[in-house]
């Protein structure tokens, strides 16, 4: 996958159960540090998703591990048993912060003992039905938050916090708006 060194999952330390150190991850990291300086253009990697239409009004998801059916959402009319889009945002949001949250404490030898990520965002559904030109389509606000189990100093967890937020690839996305383009192709019947 354009040359992208992974470390083979026998060479991962540690079981979901267990604890990685600071230092096992620094260690597990290193390569792919020494690689992105050496070579900056394999760190660009594209990623994909995927998706096709399903029965009725949904879409069916490939996710790598599961296929996810998104529907529309009880407030625009769905049944409320597909999957919301707009729920897979913040889902994405959430896990990404707290994959992010996990790493960076890790790195910085912050021990957490648990920590629920939280995220909300705010939509006025007169927007994507057409009801008010004046309302936006899509949210209008979304806020992220953490509760955290830790002995940390307050100072080691506003660390924790500042750069996770800035490490989060799904924060980092929403927070930049990224170019965006859409196009389309005529598939043969």
């Amino acid at each position: 996958m354009d040359g992208l060194t992974r470390a083979p999952r026998s060479n991962y330390p540690h079981s979901l159960e267990e604890h990685m150190t600071g230092q096992e991850l620094r260690d597990l990291q290193a390569p792919l540090k020494q690689q992105y300086t050496d070579r900056p253009d394999s760190a660009r990697v594209t990623l994909t998703a995927q998706a096709r239409l399903g029965q009725g009004i949904t879409c069916k998801v490939e996710t790598g591990q599961a296929l996810v059916e998104a529907g529309l959402h009880p407030a625009t009319g769905g049944d409320g048993l597909s999957a919301c889009s707009g729920d897979m945002l913040l889902e994405a949001l959430a896990a990404c912060a707290g994959v992010t949250l996990g790493a960076v404490a890790t790195s910085i030898g912050v021990t957490l003992r648990d920590a629920t990520i939280r995220a909300e965002g705010d939509l006025d559904f007169r927007g994507t039905l057409a009801v008010a030109k004046d309302a936006p389509v899509g949210f209008s606000s979304i806020r992220l938050s953490f509760a955290i189990d830790s002995d940390a100093e307050p100072e080691q967890l506003a660390t924790l916090l500042k750069l996770t937020e800035r490490y989060c690839v799904v924060y980092q996305t929403l927070s930049g708006s990224p170019d965006l383009s859409v196009s389309s192709t005529r598939e043969p019947r």
